[in-house]
């Protein structure tokens, strides 16, 4: 491979390695951090004097997770990867070499490793990790039946180990380093201040013959040892910044109420045909609508008190307001939720829908310029949150949220749903539907909204749904032509609530 091809030469070139495993049994993991030790400095590393920068691990940590919670087919068994210091030291003592090639040698057999060197225009550390990850586009999942008894190597590209190394369910350790090397010998070339990252990782990956983790449902085959608890699809058990005041309860679910600083009420007009009759004004429940209309400079605190935050409406024009957003990736809660979520990527300056996700408490929080938006630094514990794009589905009549989006803690949203005409009369054998105004989980979404009267049967529309902790029992009625069924202390599963959608 020629690294120096004259169309990107003005840009600056990069280029990846990865080691691949060549065998299949795993090293014995309790000499780990004797054999790392080997390959540190010398030196004691201080606060001041890591191989990365801080703001640069922040990101390569989370883009790692992002990206294993996020593959495709789902992984059952993927795990939370957390930052090593002693992998870390042993990539500065690597990349320090500026050898581009895989090593240690001695080490190399009990670490998985990344590499990428770049030279030109600044290149983050993410950016690597990035194009390390879209490898996914040359590589196929082998399936447990075609496993038998080894699983074949099925990347059609000319290398698919980096995007295995980041996604092998049991690596739950990395560290790196980045290492300017003054002249470096890339495949025969000497290239000058070359950028060198080096990503360790263990327990190692890659192993031929090995699908890189297990295909099911998120979290159903996690390790004992993480104790039944997930995060964004991830086997996780640590708890340091779980934050321990924020229960999930009725009280923290609750969704829109009028919100006359923020927006203009709108008035409605008594009917032509009576026009001395007095009408009162129509009392707004708390539930009638997910979504909240907000401003530029509405920050997460808020307007989310609880652990499950609304869905909410931003204005255009914010990408030049004066709202502060402090992180990056995760944000801290007196951040703007709409110039948070410009910064992130999922909005522009027209506006939109925004979900938001709370964190718990994280350490601290670093800044970046992205999309227009400057985020600042904050160097202390607090609340944090993400930002998601608000993503639409087309449903049957037959989907329940137990199969769209199933309720789970840390809490997340659903999609905004599009239901089709004509679901009342479906059988309840088939579209059953279970309580009132909060339904089970195994109820028909689009027959329980008729039946809510958030939709007209001989319309369909859009809804919005909230799935929250199973009730100890649910009470059927007949509404709108639709009979809901009673259900009595239900042994599994949980509840929803259904809101209508504003247009």
């Amino acid at each position: 491979m020629d690294p120096a091809l004259p169309w990107i030469l003005p840009l600056g070139c990069v280029l990846l390695l990865a080691n691949a495993a060549h065998c299949f049994i795993l090293p014995n993991s309790s000499h780990l951090e004797s054999i790392l030790s080997k390959y540190q400095d010398g030196e004691a590393h201080s606060r001041s004097k890591r191989a990365i920068l801080f703001s640069d691990r922040q990101e390569i940590l989370m883009l790692h997770n992002k990206l294993r919670g996020q593959v495709y087919p789902s992984a059952s068994n993927m795990e939370y990867m957390t930052w090593d210091d002693e992998l870390e030291r042993s990539a500065h003592a690597w990349a320090q070499q500026c050898i581009w090639d895989h090593g240690p040698s001695a080490l190399i057999r009990s670490i998985g490793q990344n590499l990428a060197v770049h030279w030109g225009r600044y290149r983050s550390p993410a950016f690597h990790v990035q194009s390390w990850y879209d490898e996914v586009k040359d590589y196929s999942y082998p399936y447990p039946h075609e496993c038998n008894p080894w699983c074949p190597d099925k990347c059609t590209g000319p290398m698919c180990t980096h995007y295995t190394q980041i996604v092998w369910a049991t690596t739950n350790k990395i560290g790196c380093a980045v290492n300017v090397c003054k002249q470096m010998n890339v495949w025969g070339e000497i290239w000058e201040n070359a950028v060198y990252l080096v990503c360790n990782y263990s327990p190692k990956g890659n192993w031929i013959g090995e699908a890189p983790y297990k295909n099911g449902r998120p979290c159903s085959e996690c390790p004992p040892s993480y104790g039944g608890s997930c995060q964004n699809n991830l086997c996780y058990k640590d708890y340091r910044y779980e934050d321990p005041y924020i229960t999930e309860t009725d009280e923290t679910n609750e969704v829109e109420t009028p919100q006359l600083s923020e927006h203009k009420p709108v008035w409605l007009h008594p009917p032509e045909n009576e026009p001395s009759k007095t009408i009162k004004p129509k009392k707004t429940t708390s539930n009638s609508y997910m979504t909240q209309v907000i401003t530029c400079e509405t920050k997460m605190r808020d307007k989310c008190r609880g652990s499950t935050c609304n869905r909410y409406l931003c204005p255009a024009g914010c990408l030049y307001s004066k709202g502060k957003v402090f992180g990056t990736f995760y944000y801290e809660s007196s951040s703007s939720i709409c110039r948070a979520a410009i910064h992130y990527g999922i909005l522009d300056n027209k506006g939109g829908l925004v979900d938001i996700t709370r964190k718990g408490r994280t350490p601290a929080f670093v800044k970046s310029t992205r999309n227009g938006v400057e985020s600042f630094r904050k160097n202390k514990p607090s609340n944090a949150f993400m930002v998601s794009k608000v993503t639409t589905q087309t449903l049957d009549c037959y989907t329940t949220v137990a199969e769209l989006c199933q309720f789970k803690k840390p809490t997340t949203h659903c999609p905004r749903i599009y239901c089709p005409a004509h679901c009342k009369d479906e059988p309840s054998y088939w579209a059953p539907v279970f309580g009132t105004n909060i339904y089970a989980d195994s109820s028909s979404i689009c027959k329980s909204a008729v039946h809510a009267g958030v939709i007209a049967d001989e319309e369909g529309g859009f809804v919005d749904v909230m799935p929250v902790e199973k009730k100890k029992s649910y009470v059927g009625s007949f509404k709108n032509g639709v009979q809901s069924e009673s259900l009595r202390s239900p042994a599994d599963g949980n509840a929803f609530r259904i809101f209508a959608v504003k247009q």
